[in-house]
């Protein structure tokens, strides 16, 4: 999931954006229409947003270039960033090749990570936000879309290759396009279309090559693209403003997370029934066990604590950089969650595949770039 694009979309923007924060509002149609303009904070400022970095030049909001200490905390954090990543995908993988209920296993992430949550807040390792009516009702519905996002990932990396996955969720930025223009009624300046080619080239080719390609992995991975636009989108739409200091980027997704969970409840028994049940007992006993109970429960555990964890230090990472650094660090994210998990799990890769992969995650990188260049170059004539 692009938590720039989740927080974007409530208008908590990072704070090492703050050059570029007004550049982040989708408008009416324009000749050259920004791309991410956001009027002024929907939900709450982030709290870092005071001081934190305002880009890869190493110059902070407030002018003072940054100390070799706080590139190392920003370093650090993308590092955390990355392997935590790389540990949620590679234990969902493992746990759902054995135990194939991506509604279950996806319930019990959330859960963790609801739990995660509370746990902070009652031992006040961080401020407990004000958590009323109008807040989530305002969440429900991106609680709804953040769920349909995050079972059909599940489901998809339940269904193909983890590779295969990552390559086709790289179409999230056209889809994002697509949906702006149609929705929100946002046109974008045509370099930002065009560099949209490679990344719907790419995909088909590295789908048409995919040794593990089933219809169930790619429509998952599309449907949870749209999912994820869809909450971001609803989010620029229906947010209402707050003033809660302690709202900020981590606590509104535990919030979020939450809802979620309650919301999510029902559907593991209404897709699965309870076999669920049975497919634990067939999993983790008798002749043909795969794995013991134990290591099953553990493993379903860790994917949901770093499920939650990965999200948590990404904000901590994002709020310290200017855009095309989060650019350049997301690819290289989706790069080395690919590459690490052809080597666990020995997937089959043609040439032809891994062209198709490369191009089309270069692709992402070249739209980033693009789209942040035309923001910032309409925020200069703001």
């Amino acid at each position: 999931m692009d938590q720039v694009g989740f927080v974007g979309g409530l208008g908590l923007a990072p704070a090492g954006a703050k050059a570029t924060a007004r550049t982040c509002r989708m408008q009416r149609p324009s000749r050259v229409a920004p791309v991410h303009r956001a009027r002024r904070p929907s939900l709450v400022k982030m709290s870092a947003a005071k001081d934190a970095a305002a880009g890869g030049s190493g110059i902070s909001s407030t002018g003072a270039v940054q100390s070799t200490e706080q590139r190392l905390r920003v370093g650090a954090f993308i590092a955390l960033w990355y392997v935590f990543n790389i540990v949620y995908n590679i234990s969902n993988k493992t746990v759902l090749n054995v135990y194939p209920y991506p509604w279950f296993v996806a319930w019990i992430q959330l859960a963790i990570g609801a739990v995660y949550a509370l746990l902070v807040w009652a031992t006040r390792l961080r401020k407990m936000p004000n958590i009323n009516k109008d807040l989530i009702k305002s969440l429900v519905p991106v609680a709804i879309f953040h769920n349909i996002g995050h079972v059909s990932t599940v489901v998809s990396l339940g269904a193909v290759a983890v590779s295969f996955t990552h390559v086709v969720k790289a179409m999230e930025p056209f889809v994002n396009v697509v949906a702006s223009a149609i929705i929100l009624k946002s046109i974008f300046p045509i370099p930002v279309y065009l560099s949209l080619l490679p990344v719907v080239g790419g995909v088909i080719m590295a789908s048409v090559t995919e040794v593990s390609f089933t219809w169930m992995g790619f429509l998952s991975a599309m449907t949870s693209n749209f999912a994820f636009v869809g909450r971001n989108i609803y989010s620029k739409m229906g947010m209402s403003t707050t003033k809660d200091e302690n709202l900020n980027g981590a606590n509104l997704f535990a919030v979020m997370s939450c809802i979620a969970v309650v919301l999510l409840a029902p559907f593991p028994f209404i897709m699965e029934g309870t076999s669920f049940i049975t497919g634990w007992n067939a999993a983790t006993s008798g002749a043909g066990a795969a794995i013991t109970s134990a290591k099953l429960a553990q493993t379903i555990g860790i994917s949901g604590l770093f499920f939650h964890m990965y999200q948590e230090v990404a904000f901590l990472a994002l709020d310290s950089v200017h855009p095309v650094t989060h650019s350049v660090a997301n690819t290289v994210k989706r790069v080395v969650i690919i590459v690490t998990s052809i080597i666990v799990f020995k997937n089959p890769v043609t040439q032809a595949n891994a062209l198709g992969s490369a191009i089309a995650i270069l692709g992402v990188l070249l739209y980033s770039l693009i789209k942040n260049y035309y923001a910032e170059k309409e925020a200069k004539k703001a």
